[in-house]
């Protein structure tokens, strides 16, 4: 195996970003990834000529991140519409974004999904987070969801059947009682850009930046055991030594290799994808249930959005329940079944299950939130992912550049650039293991 400056535990988005920004410096970086590609929950399996990504993901494409990584050219980027379908008292009623303009606009200022005095609010929402930078979002007190929307004066009915679904759905946290800092940049960035993907896949984006990394820096099937001083484990017994390591795994894994005994929150979620002969909604929009009246969450026809996750004649139906199942597996299809019959009919019964996923760690839970935490842990150790910053995309890139960034500042000699220190901050680190962060 190659030698380095840096081993770096984990081949996801972290992981890959912080070897990008060493190897830019010309410090050698090697990758050690457990599993047989790079990626980490952000992965997609080829199944019957269908894409099928681990979990039903977006890219947001205002993330400041990825604008600065990715090639969005090169991914060729297919977007959702703005706006959803929201199930409402039985019907499908279409909320769009009135701030694009288009025939709908009306529509969705008059959609029975929240009142009129809803929608004014809503604008008075989009137009804070809009004047408002990424920085000063973060630098706020900080309080649930919940709080920031009733704070705000929303009804329930436009809580119930619009913020938990589509927001709840997208932090996967229904009750809401996530960081409203996280919730205002996640509406910053829905309405700066679009929800897109990319057209081989959500595995694409880290495949692209693998691809821009030296030959042989990422080294698959390479489960790390332990870490010292200088040195790397592997469960083949083989020890690799270097100056620095980093380690880029989920929150739990990386506790468990710098020797703590915290433990992470975590967010689940289950993702059911169909084959259908003819497509349950005929646009490229998010379906959001409205209702508590069975699981699921949200649904999307994955190639009406970008063509390529299906073969022809087919079409690929993305259903997403948040939280995991207390049910076993045949009787929580099963319920996810009963919801789609009264959504479309019988036909739904036609649709053939080609793969289920749980996601158990979808997303890291940590309140108060903070933008990106100190990347050091201790003497040439450093940690990154997204339960070190957002549980996002953008939350695990910006962490692993971060963490390169404060690796090149000690080999340069220069002092860590630290954060600022909140009232947050603060009481954070007394809260206790539920809400701990390496």
């Amino acid at each position: 195996m190659a030698k380095a400056d840096v081993l770096i535990v984990g081949g996801g988005l972290a992981g890959l970003c912080c070897a990008r920004r060493l190897q830019k410096e010309g410090v050698a970086c090697l990758i050690l990834e457990a599993s047989d590609g790079v990626g980490g929950r952000v992965r997609t399996d080829v199944v019957d000529e269908f894409l099928l990504d681990r979990g039903f993901q977006v890219l947001l494409t205002a993330y400041p991140e990825a604008l600065e990584q990715l090639d969005y050219d090169a991914l060729e980027l297919c977007a959702f519409l703005p706006g959803a379908l929201v199930r409402y008292e039985g019907h499908f009623r279409r909320l769009a974004d009135p701030w694009r303009g288009g025939a709908s606009m009306m529509g969705s200022l008059f959609s029975p999904v929240g009142k009129f005095s809803d929608k004014l609010r809503l604008s008075s929402l989009r137009s804070s987070v809009m004047r408002r930078s990424i920085e000063e979002i973060f630098a706020a007190p900080d309080s649930s969801t919940l709080q920031n929307l009733r704070k705000r004066h929303f009804s329930h009915r436009m809580t119930d059947y619009f913020f938990r679904p589509l927001f709840g759905g997208a932090m996967l946290d229904t009750k809401l009682a996530s960081s409203a800092r996280m919730f205002e940049f996640i509406f910053k960035m829905f309405a700066e850009g679009d929800a897109a993907v990319p057209a081989k896949g959500m595995g694409a984006i880290p495949a692209q930046i693998a691809e821009g990394l030296a030959p042989g820096t990422v080294q698959l099937n390479c489960r790390v055991h332990s870490i010292g001083q200088g040195h790397v484990k592997l469960t083949t017994g083989e020890v690799l030594e270097a100056g620095e390591i980093v380690l880029a795994t989920e929150g739990d894994e990386a506790l468990r290799l710098a020797g703590e005994s915290k433990k992470l929150s975590y967010r689940g979620a289950c993702c059911f994808y169909f084959a259908a002969k003819e497509p349950p909604v005929d646009e490229p929009l998010l379906v959001i249930s409205g209702s508590n009246r069975g699981p699921i969450n949200n649904l999307a026809v994955m190639n009406l959005v970008a063509p390529t996750y299906a073969p022809k004649g087919e079409y690929l139906v993305s259903v997403t329940t948040v939280g995991m199942p207390s049910r076993d597996d045949k009787t929580m299809i099963t319920a996810v079944r009963q919801q789609l019959k009264r959504w479309y009919g019988l036909v739904a019964e036609e649709w053939r299950l080609i793969r289920y996923y749980q996601i158990e760690r979808a997303l890291p839970s940590v309140f108060p939130l903070e933008r990106v935490q100190s990347a050091q842990f201790a003497d040439g150790l450093y940690v990154c992912g997204d339960h070190r910053a957002t549980p996002s995309i953008q939350g695990a890139m910006e962490s692993g550049r971060v963490a390169a960034e404060t690796l090149l500042r000690k080999l340069k000699g220069e002092p860590e650039l630290e954060p600022e220190a909140t009232p947050e901050t603060v009481a954070a680190s007394d809260v206790g293991e539920d809400q701990g962060s390496v």
